[in-house]
């Protein structure tokens, strides 16, 4: 804890940078991946950095897919291409409100 607050006083945070889900979010609620970011830090926390990435690795993996989440758009390709392969077979027809069809009204 510095002997004086001078980030504090002069109103800035020069730290903000290094937690991004940890910052002041606009409404006062924690924000989507804060839970995975803040177990990331405390794994990593007195560790240092080469221990810290080592040690930690499923920490930040987790907090990496809640950010980019990679993995669900891997796996939705997936899914999106065995549907498609499945009708150009002939093994599945999507519905009429899949298809931009709208259904008629009473």
């Amino acid at each position: 804890m510095p002997f004086w607050g001078l980030q504090k006083q002069l109103g800035i945070d020069v730290d903000s940078w290094l937690l991004r889900q940890s910052m002041p979010q606009p409404h006062g609620q924690a924000a989507a991946c804060h839970a995975f970011e803040r177990e990331w830090v405390e794994c990593g926390h007195g560790l240092g950095q080469t221990r810290a990435r080592r040690e930690c690795q499923l920490e930040y993996e987790d907090f990496m897919e809640c950010m980019k989440r990679t993995k669900l758009a891997k796996r939705l390709r997936t899914i999106l291409e065995q549907r498609d392969k499945m009708i150009k077979e002939g093994k599945y027809t999507p519905p009429d409100y899949h298809m931009g069809k709208d259904e008629p009204r009473p």
